[in-house]
């Protein structure tokens, strides 16, 4: 039987030369050093295991909106179709006829609600700089996406909390990102790479959400991950 988070995901601080840096997910007040490129320094929580940089690292908005105005993601893509269908193709598997769902950071160019609402389900959007509607987060829902937003999130324990609350019973809350597997594999991640990804998920940080919100993480492929509250 699992006593405590900690337990849940194997976790083992006792080992790790750590300090008081709080984590922005568990609010753990123990991270120790991860990893350190010529840009960035990393850290991992003891607790739940995420690996993150703190505020010194992080754009200001101002910035982060510029790189995210180059993005050039649209419906009429159809490699970027292909690419979100691997988290739409299962949570359409799994929903009923015409349920209501959030496209949570849909970014310019909102492509996965297309595909929900052809699939006969409607989608309010959210997002922080292009689909800024405070209202939507007021609402409950059937379903909820993420893809390629929580790495993002410089308070991703606050956002994620919010989100598993927007859930109704049975809801589904679907994710994307690409999962850190070891240092060897971080050290030359080109995940890490983009100034904007500043939170990094494992599978042992879903197990911990997953012990948190009682409900077993669902693993799909290589970056998507399903839970259902």
């Amino acid at each position: 039987m699992v006593t405590s988070l900690n337990q849940a995901v194997g976790v083992q601080g006792s080992s790790m030369n750590t300090d008081n840096i709080g984590c922005p997910l568990c609010q753990n007040g123990e991270s120790g050093h991860y990893h350190k490129d010529r840009q960035r320094d990393y850290r991992q929580c003891v607790t739940c295991q995420l690996v993150f940089v703190t505020a010194q690292y992080q754009l200001s908005e101002a910035d982060e909106k510029a790189v995210y105005d180059d993005h050039q993601n649209s419906p009429i893509d159809m490699g970027y179709r292909q690419f979100l269908a691997r988290l739409a193709d299962p949570l359409i598997e799994r929903l009923p006829a015409q349920s209501q769902g959030l496209d949570f950071g849909c970014g310019p160019g909102p492509t996965l609600s297309v595909m929900m609402e052809e699939a006969g389900h409607r989608v309010a959007l959210f997002d922080l700089y292009y689909a800024n509607k405070p209202e939507v987060l007021e609402r409950q829902y059937d379903f909820i996406t993420a893809t390629e937003v929580i790495e993002h999130l410089a308070s991703p324990g606050v956002e994620l909390a919010r989100l598993w609350s927007l859930l109704k019973p049975k809801g589904y809350l679907g994710i994307m990102t690409k999962q850190v597997k070891d240092k060897e594999a971080f050290a030359n991640w080109h995940y890490k790479s983009d100034a904007t990804h500043i939170s990094f998920f494992s599978r042992e940080t879903f197990d911990y959400l997953g012990v948190l919100w009682g409900s077993a993480p669902l693993f799909i492929g290589a970056d998507v991950i399903i839970f259902q509250k």
